[in-house]
């Protein structure tokens, strides 16, 4: 086996229909692994998956869909029981599906935005990750991914509650870390800068906030969903075996700048 060969692994890639979280299902894929494509809406998992399979499986099929709304816990435990009757016990998870409802002063925040905020981007991993767990620790191996944010590591005048659940995230992989450590498992968050994503839309295509977001990074520019998928292939991989408890920057030195 080579340091990035994922061949006879399985992930499970939530919010996996586009952006960051496509990427990274295909990027698994390429590597080896048979991926579970997951979101809210059926027909999107399922071309992901087509593509996927045509893509890389040489006849064979190595990506399957299985939708989920990752609000909705007998879903998550769904996703977990179908993957399990598929292919067995996963391997590396990857908690990327996230929501941000409002867009704004952290005052005029509606209830219902902040618990919505809360509930997708935390508890929704919290809970999954514990379905997942067990597992991984009979077995003696897995990886969990979490996607946070850089969000999570500064204020923001309009992205409050979003970066208070994506710093929640930082200290979740901490703790599993932690807690699971003993029996193999690592786990791990990425923070993706500004990345050209539907998701992040409201952002890069703002050409002030795309302004203030890339003049003083040394890299000049927004990054891509591969850029970040990459990360997470080294994370599910032997390449990241060593590597557990971080929140792993990917923004093109944005936050060590200006």
């Amino acid at each position: 086996m080579t340091l990035f060969d994922l061949s006879g692994k399985t992930a499970v890639v939530t919010g996996s229909t586009r952006g960051i979280g496509k990427a990274i299902a295909h990027r698994l894929a390429e590597h080896g692994a048979r991926v579970v494509v997951s979101s809210r809406k059926a027909d999107a998992c399922e071309e992901v998956t087509a593509e996927i399979n045509e893509l890389y499986g040489k006849g064979e099929e190595v990506a399957v869909s299985i939708p989920c709304n990752i609000s909705h816990k007998e879903q998550l435990q769904n996703l977990v029981d179908k993957t399990n009757e598929k292919w067995g016990d996963i391997d590396t998870l990857v908690c990327n599906a996230a929501v941000n409802p409002y867009f704004g002063p952290s005052l005029d925040c509606p209830d219902e935005a902040f618990e919505k905020i809360m509930s997708c981007n935390v508890k929704s991993n919290f809970w999954l990750s514990n379905m997942v767990l067990p597992q991984m620790k009979e077995r003696g191996s897995g990886s969990v991914i979490i996607i946070s944010s850089i969000g999570g590591l500064k204020g923001s005048t309009v992205l409050g509650a979003y970066g208070i659940s994506k710093a929640a995230d930082f200290q979740l992989a901490r703790n599993i870390a932690v807690e699971y450590g003993p029996f193999g498992i690592t786990a791990n968050a990425i923070a993706p800068g500004l990345v050209k994503t539907d998701f992040a839309r409201a952002l890069w295509e703002n050409p002030e906030i795309l302004k203030a977001s890339t003049s003083n990074a040394p890299l000049r520019r927004i990054g891509e969903p591969d850029e970040i998928a990459g990360m997470a292939v080294l994370l599910a991989s032997k390449a990241g075996a060593f590597l557990t408890g971080q929140g792993l920057v990917i923004d093109g030195g944005s936050t060590i700048s200006g």
